[in-house]
C-alpha cells in the first residue's frame, strides 16, 4: 500500500485512469513517511550489466533513503574500494553515486569489475546488485585478401561477414559503396549470423561491392568489410574458346545451374538444439537453396505455435517467438519446398530460466510485541536457491534476533521489539542470473495519521467514477472508515468500493453525491480524521452537431457546433480539420458556435471536428466536408448512393448505442434518409431486421437495444432514385442480460380429454429472451373456486398439460416467462376450460311444420346447459327419406344432415321430395362430439308436379301416321293422371302449322297417330300432370314417308345421261384448273381464282342452280333461321336422308359445318379456310341419289 499526498483541489478527468493509477498503489510496497526513524532503502542504481562508454566519464549510481540520512560505502569484486584513495573517484554528496574521471585521464579497462553499493543507518543497511562495469568495444576487421567469386547462373551461394566480437554485439547490414541497401528477397537475404545467402544467383546479382557493415550502437561507429566482388555466368553463353580454358574446380561449388530440390544452407544436418532464457525473444531461423527458390513453412511438432506472440522476419525464413516462457519448449520444424521437392529441419528447443518473483518481500512496519512474515519467493529453470542476508551480511553469521526465526523463503517474527528492526535482504540465483531484494522490518509505535491535505476538493463529472484519497500512516496499521455529511453511520460497501488504500470509491456518482466525506483513522494509540468535499458536475454535451455537408466551389459553409455544459465549468471550443489543426487562412473563421469556410476550394474538404473542453471532460463531433464542381463536365450521372462506410460504435450502454457513420457519395441525388438494419448474430445469424430511420442530414442515431443481443449494424442511404447497397457491418455489441420485457402470447385452455387442461401459449423468440436460461412458469386455478393458484416452471416449450381435472370447468391460467436474470412482469391471466365430453341429453318436443312439397321447419327446446359438458356448437338434424323394401334391400338409407349454429332451436330443411315420407330426429353438438338423438320424428310431403317423361321415341312411321312411345317420369312427385300430347307440322319455309292438343290416359306408355299428312315434318311437344300441375315438356320431331314414285323420278334424274357427262365435263375443268394452280405456285406466283370468279360468274355451274330447285332449296338452307332446340331425329332412321339433314342443320342439333358441300371444294381454290366436316356426318346406309350429288357439288 502506497501513500500519496494529494494536491489542495483534485480534478479526476474521463476515463479510468484515477482508478488504475489507486490500484497500483495499494499492491506497491508500504512507504514510512520520512520524519519518522527507519532503515535505508535504496531508491535507484546501475543497472546489474553496465556497459559504458570509455570515451566518457563512468557514473556508477546508488540512491537511497532513511532517518537518519543514510551513509554509503562501496565494494569492488568482493573487497572494500576505498574511494578516498582514487584521485579520479569522487562521490556525490548526500548521495552514494560514483564519479570516475577518465576523460582527463586514466582507462575505462582500468576500472571493469564487480561494484556494489551499501546504504547504513542506525536501524540497517541495504545493498544494492552487483553491477558489472564493461567498457564497449568496437574493434576492426581483420585484414584479409578476398578473391573474386565466379559461379554458375542458378548456383547457391553464401557470402561471409564475420564481424569482429564487439561489446555489445553490432547490428549487421549489406550496402554498396554508394551506401545503398543491397536489396533482399525470399531468393537473397541476410541471415541472423549476418551472412548473405543466395538461394540461387541470377545474372544481375554480378557485382564489385558487395559490402558488409557492423555498427556499434554504443560508440556510435561503424566498420566496414573488404568489399566482394561476385561474377555470375552461363556455360551456354561461352565460346568453345573459354569454355575448353575453364575447369569446373575453377567455379564457386559443383552444382548444375539446373532445377534442383530444396537443401538447407543453415543450419546443418537435419536437426539442431536451441536454449533460449524466459522472457526473452526466441529467434528460429531456417535458410535453404535450391531453383526455383524455396518456400520456408514452420510449424510447432505436438502444438501449435502462440498467435499473439508469433512473428515471421526475413521472408519466413526467421520465426520469432516473443516474452518466451517454458510452455514454448518442444520440437519446432522448418519445411523448405519447391515445384520439385521438400526437406525438412527439426530444432529442439529449451527454454530456462533466470529467477523471476512470485513474491517479493515487502517492507514490514510492526508496533511492539506484534507478529509479521517476509516472504521471498521465486522460480526459474533451474529451481533458484534462497539465501537471507540480514544487512547486507549473510544471516548465518549475522547477529542473533531472538524474534525472528528463518524458514526456507520466509522469516517470521514473533512479537518484536525495536532493536528487531534492520534490513533484510534475499538472494534467488541460479545458473542463469540472480535476484536480490531489499526489505526491511520497523519497529514503531505510532498513532494515526493522515498524509492527505485537509479539505481537499474532488470534482467528477456524473455518472463516472468518483475516488476520494485518504492517504494514512499508522502503527499498528490504523482502521479507516469513511462517514458523509457529519452522519453517524459509516459507508457500507454495499454502495461504495473501501480500498486497502484508505481510498474511497463511488462507482457511479451521482448528483446526490455531493457533500463533504470524513475519513477516520483509528488504532490503538489514537485517532486522526480529515474532511474532503465532492462536487459533481453536469457532462458536457454537443447539442448541435455539425452536419455533412457537400458545396461547390468558391461558395460559402458553416458548421454549427452548440455546447452545453456545467455553469461552473468554463469549456474551449476547438476546431479541427482532419484531426490536426485548422490551416492558417484567413477564409476559415470561427465565431461563437460556428466554423465557416469562405471560397471554398479542393483542399478544403475532409473531415472538421468540433472538440469541446473542461478541466473535467472533453466531447466532441465530427461532419464531412465534400467540395464539388459548380459546373460539373461532363453531365452528372445521377443514381443511387453509394454505401456509408466508416460505422462505429460509442456510448455503449445496456438498453442503448449510438451509431455513427460517414455517408457515401450521393451521386448527386441529396440522400433524403439512411435505413439502419441490425443482425443478432447470437439467435439469427445472416438475417437482417429493420432497426430505424433518421434523415439523410444525420450521421448518427441514439439506437434502443435489447438485452442478450450479439448486434451488428449496417446503413443504407436513400435518395430519389432508390436505395444503396448496405454498409459493411459495424463491430458486434453483446448486450447484457436482463429478465424478460414480456411475456408469451396467445395464451389459450383447451382439453384434449374430459380429465386434462392442456395449456398452450406462443413461446419468446431468442429475441425476446433477453438472456440464457429462458423457462415459463404456468399457473392455473379454477375460475370459480377459491383454491391457490397451482405453478410449475418448464423449459422452453409451448405446452403444458395439467391432469386430473373435472371435466369441462372453467380456469384461469397465467404463463410467465424468466430466465437466469429473473422474472417478466406478471401476466394477465386469461380464462380456459377444461376438456369436454359428449352431451348428456337429447333435444326434446321435436315438431315438424311442412311448409310446401319441398320444404319442412323442425322445432325442438334447448338442452340444459350443464348436459352440455362443453361448448356448444349447435344442432344437428339427421333426417332420410323412407325406402321401400325392394329399395332397401338394394342399397343402404341415405340420411341427410343439416347443422345449426350456437342455441338455435328452430331450423328449414329445404330441397325435399314430394309425396315422400321422412324421418327425422335432432341431436345437440359440442367440440367433443354429438349427443344422444332425440326420439324418431316422421312426416310427409304433399304432391308437387312431376319431372319430365324419361324418354320420346317416335317409330313406325308411315305415308299418314306416326307412332309415339314412350317411359313415364323418374320422379312423378305424386299420382299421374294424364298425359298431354301436342303437335304441328313444318313446311318447306320451316313456317310451324296449327298446333293440336291431345290428351292421354295416364297408364298408356304408347300412342298411334293417324290422318297426318304425307311427306311431312312434325313437332311433338310430351309432358304428364298430377293434382299439383304440369310438369316438364319433352320435344321430337318425325316426318311422315315420302312415296315411292317421287322417289323413284329422282333416281331416274341421276341417271340421265346428259347429267353423266355434265358431271364430267365439269370434273375435267376443275382438274385442269388444280394443274395450273399447281404449277403457278411451284415457280412462285399467285392464281387469283376468287377474283376472277367474282368478276367472271362460271357459265355452267349457275345455269345448274336456275334450272334445278331442288338443289337451289338445299344450298339455301344455311339462310333459313333454325327452330328451338331440342328436337329428335327418329331412331329407326327411317326418315329420308335429304330431310333428316335439313332438319339438322335448320333446327340446330346438327352441325352446321358438316352440310356446306355445295361451298366447300369451291372455298378450296378460291382463297377460304376449309371448314372441318364434324364427326358423325357419316352414315352406315348407302346414300340417296340426291345425298350423292350433294357431296359431290
Amino acid at each position: 500500500m502506497q501513500l500519496k499526498i494529494m494536491p489542495k483541489k483534485k480534478r479526476l478527468s474521463a476515463g479510468r485512469a484515477p482508478l488504475m493509477l489507486f490500484l497500483c498503489q495499494m499492491i506497491s510496497a508500504l512507504e514510512v513517511p520520512l520524519d519518522l526513524v527507519q532503515p535505508p532503502t535504496i531508491t535507484q542504481q546501475s543497472p546489474k550489466d553496465y556497459i559504458i562508454d570509455p570515451r566518457e566519464n563512468i557514473v556508477i549510481q546508488c540512491e537511497a533513503k532513511g532517518k537518519p540520512p543514510p551513509s554509503f560505502s562501496w565494494t569492488r569484486n568482493g573487497t572494500h574500494f576505498d574511494i578516498d584513495k582514487d584521485p579520479l573517484v569522487t562521490m556525490k554528496p548526500g548521495s552514494g553515486t560514483l564519479t570516475i574521471n577518465i576523460m582527463s585521464e586514466g582507462k575505462a579497462e582500468t576500472y571493469e569489475g564487480v561494484y556494489q553499493c551499501t546504504a547504513r543507518n542506525e536501524r540497517g543497511a541495504a545493498i544494492s546488485n552487483n553491477i558489472v562495469i564493461r567498457p564497449s568495444r568496437s574493434p576492426l576487421w581483420t585484414k584479409e585478401k578476398l578473391e573474386p567469386i565466379t559461379l554458375r547462373n542458378g548456383q547457391s551461394l553464401v557470402l561471409p561477414c564475420r564481424p569482429p566480437i564487439g561489446l555489445p554485439p553490432p547490428i549487421i547490414f549489406w550496402m554498396d559503396n554508394s551506401f545503398q541497401r543491397l536489396p533482399q528477397s525470399e531468393r537473397v537475404s541476410q541471415g541472423l549470423n549476418g551472412d548473405l545467402y543466395f538461394s540461387n544467383v541470377l545474372p544481375e546479382d554480378t557485382r564489385e561491392d558487395y559490402i558488409c557493415y557492423a555498427r556499434f550502437n554504443h560508440t556510435q561507429t561503424i566498420q566496414q568489410k573488404q568489399p566482394i566482388s561476385v561474377k555470375v555466368i552461363s556455360v551456354d553463353e561461352l565460346n568453345d574458346t573459354i569454355a575448353a580454358n575453364l575447369s569446373d574446380t575453377e567455379f564457386y561449388g559443383a552444382k548444375s545451374h539446373r532445377q534442383r530440390p530444396p537443401t538447407f544452407l543453415t543450419p546443418d544436418g537435419n536437426t539442431s538444439r536451441k536454449e533460449e532464457l524466459r522472457g526473452n525473444v526466441l529467434s528460429l531461423e531456417c535458410i535453404a537453396e535450391g531453383l526455383p527458390t524455396p518456400i520456408i513453412y514452420w510449424i510447432k511438432e505436438d502444438g501449435t505455435l502462440p498467435i499473439n506472440r508469433t512473428f515471421y522476419r526475413n521472408f519466413k525464413k526467421t520465426l520469432q517467438i516473443v516474452q518466451v516462457t517454458e510452455a514454448d519448449s518442444g520440437n519446432y520444424q522448418c519445411i523448405a519446398k519447391n515445384s520439385l521437392g521438400a526437406i525438412h529441419h527439426t530444432i529442439s528447443v529449451t527454454v530456462k530460466a533466470a529467477p523471476y518473483w512470485i513474491i517479493a518481500p515487502q517492507n514490514l512496519v510492526l508496533s511492539p510485541e506484534e507478529d509479521g512474515t517476509l516472504i521471498c519467493r521465486a522460480n526459474g529453470n533451474p529451481k533458484p536457491r534462497i539465501s537471507w542476508l540480514s544487512n547486507g551480511v549473510p544471516i548465518e553469521i549475522a547477529p542473533d534476533d531472538p524474534s525472528r526465526k528463518i524458514d526456507g523463503d520466509t522469516i517470521i517474527f514473533s512479537k518484536v521489539q525495536e532493536r528487531s528492526s534492520a534490513v533484510y535482504q534475499c538472494n534467488a540465483s541460479n545458473e542463469y542470473g540472480y535476484l536480490l531484494a531489499n526489505a526491511f522490518v520497523n519497529v514503531l509505535a505510532e498513532p494515526p495519521r493522515i498524509l492527505t491535505s485537509a479539505n481537499t476538493l474532488y470534482q467528477v463529472i456524473a455518472n463516472r467514477p468518483a475516488l476520494l484519497d485518504c492517504a494514512f500512516f499508522g502503527s499498528p496499521l490504523p482502521a479507516i472508515e469513511w462517514f458523509k455529511d457529519a452522519k453517524g453511520s459509516a459507508l457500507r460497501e454495499d454502495i461504495y468500493v473501501l480500498h486497502e488504500n484508505g481510498t474511497l470509491e463511488i462507482p457511479v456518482a451521482q448528483k446526490d453525491s455531493t457533500g463533504t466525506y470524513t475519513c477516520v483513522a483509528r488504532n490503538k494509540l489514537g485517532m486522526a480524521k480529515n474532511d474532503v468535499h465532492l462536487e459533481i458536475k453536469d457532462p458536457t454535451r454537443i447539442i448541435k452537431q455539425p452536419e455533412y455537408a457537400v458545396v461547390q466551389r468558391g461558395s460559402t459553409v458553416s458548421f454549427e457546433c452548440k455546447v452545453k455544459h456545467d455553469h461552473t465549468l468554463i469549456p474551449t471550443v476547438t476546431w479541427l480539420k482532419d484531426h490536426g489543426e485548422l490551416p492558417n487562412d484567413g477564409r476559415f473563421t470561427v465565431d461563437k458556435d460556428y466554423l465557416v469556410v469562405a471560397d471554398v476550394n479542393d483542399d478544403d474538404g475532409g473531415t472538421y471536428t468540433c472538440v469541446a473542453n473542461t478541466t473535467l471532460d472533453n466531447v466532441s463531433a465530427s461532419a464531412v466536408l465534400s467540395v464539388v464542381a459548380p459546373t460539373p463536365t461532363p453531365a452528372p450521372i445521377y443514381d443511387v448512393p453509394n454505401p456509408p462506410f466508416d460505422l462505429e460504435l460509442t456510448d455503449q450502454l445496456d438498453r442503448s448505442v449510438q451509431l455513427s457513420w460517414t455517408p457515401g457519395d450521393d451521386n448527386n441525388s441529396p440522400i433524403t434518409k439512411f435505413i439502419i438494419e441490425y443482425e443478432d448474430a447470437m439467435h439469427e445469424p445472416g438475417l437482417w431486421h429493420h432497426q430505424a430511420e433518421v434523415p439523410g442530414t444525420q450521421t448518427t442515431a441514439q439506437l434502443k437495444l435489447s438485452p442478450y443481443v450479439n448486434y451488428s449494424f449496417r446503413v443504407m442511404a436513400e435518395n430519389n432514385l432508390g436505395r444503396s447497397l448496405p454498409s459493411e457491418a459495424s463491430e458486434q455489441y453483446l448486450t447484457k442480460a436482463a429478465e424478460p420485457d414480456k411475456n408469451p402470447t396467445a395464451v389459450e385452455g383447451l382439453g384434449s380429454e374430459p380429465d386434462n387442461l392442456v395449456i398452450t401459449w406462443k413461446p419468446l423468440n431468442g429475441f425476446e429472451s433477453n438472456g440464457p436460461g429462458l423457462q415459463y412458469k404456468v399457473s392455473w386455478r379454477q375460475k370459480d373456486g377459491d383454491d391457490e393458484w397451482t405453478s410449475v416452471v418448464v423449459a422452453n416449450v409451448s405446452k403444458y398439460i395439467v391432469s386430473g381435472t373435472p371435466t369441462f370447468v372453467p380456469y384461469l391460467i397465467k404463463v410467465q416467462a424468466l430466465n437466469d436474470a429473473g422474472f417478466a412482469p406478471e401476466p394477465a391471466a386469461v380464462m380456459g376450460h377444461s376438456g369436454e365430453d359428449l352431451p348428456m341429453v337429447a333435444p326434446g318436443n321435436v315438431h315438424v311444420n311442412v311448409v310446401n312439397s319441398t320444404l319442412a321447419e323442425v322445432h325442438w327446446d334447448p338442452v340444459p346447459l350443464k348436459s352440455i359438458r362443453g361448448h356448444l356448437q349447435g344442432y344437428r338434424i339427421y333426417y332420410w327419406k323412407a325406402q321401400s323394401s325392394l329399395t332397401r334391400n338394394r342399397r343402404h338409407i341415405e340420411k341427410k344432415i343439416l347443422t345449426f349454429q350456437g342455441s338455435k332451436t328452430h331450423g328449414m330443411l329445404p330441397g325435399l321430395e314430394p309425396f315422400s315420407h321422412y324421418t327425422l330426429n335432432v341431436r345437440v353438438v359440442n367440440g367433443k362430439g354429438e349427443g344422444p338423438a332425440s326420439p324418431d320424428k316422421v312426416f310427409n310431403t304433399p304432391e308437387g308436379v312431376p319431372s319430365a317423361p324419361s324418354s320420346l321415341k317416335i317409330v313406325n312411321p308411315t305415308l299418314d301416321s306416326l307412332t309415339l312411345e314412350w317411359e313415364p317420369p323418374s320422379h312423378p312427385n305424386g299420382i299421374l293422371t294424364e298425359y298431354t300430347l301436342k303437335y304441328q307440322p313444318i313446311n318447306s319455309t320451316h313456317e310451324l302449322g296449327p298446333l293440336v292438343d291431345l290428351k292421354i290416359p295416364a297408364n298408356k306408355t304408347r300412342w298411334i297417330l293417324k290422318n297426318l299428312n304425307i311427306s311431312t315434318r312434325y313437332k311433338f311437344y310430351f309432358y304428364a300432370q298430377t293434382a299439383a300441375g304440369s310438369g316438364s315438356q319433352i320435344t321430337e320431331e318425325a316426318i311422315t314417308t315420302v312415296d315411292e314414285a317421287m322417289a323413284s323420278r329422282q333416281v331416274d334424274i341421276a341417271t340421265q345421261g346428259w347429267f353423266i357427262g355434265l358431271m364430267c365435263a365439269v370434273a375435267l375443268l376443275i382438274l385442269i384448273l388444280l394443274i395450273v394452280c399447281f404449277v403457278r405456285r411451284n415457280k412462285g406466283g399467285k392464281y387469283p381464282v376468287k377474283e376472277k370468279e367474282d368478276a367472271h360468274a362460271d357459265p355452267e355451274i349457275q345455269p345448274m342452280k336456275e334450272d334445278d330447285g331442288t338443289f337451289g332449296e338445299y344450298s339455301d338452307a344455311e339462310d333459313h333461321k333454325p327452330l328451338k332446340k331440342g328436337s329428335r331425329t327418329p331412331s329407326d332412321r327411317t326418315v329420308k336422308k335429304e330431310d333428316s339433314d335439313d332438319s339438322l342443320v335448320d333446327y340446330g342439333e346438327g352441325v352446321n359445318g358438316q352440310f356446306n358441300e355445295d361451298g366447300s371444294f369451291i372455298g378450296q381454290y378460291s382463297g377460304k379456310k376449309e371448314k372441318e366436316p364434324a364427326e358423325g356426318n357419316e352414315s352406315s346406309e348407302a346414300p340417296s341419289p340426291v345425298n350423292a350429288m350433294n357431296s359431290f357439288v
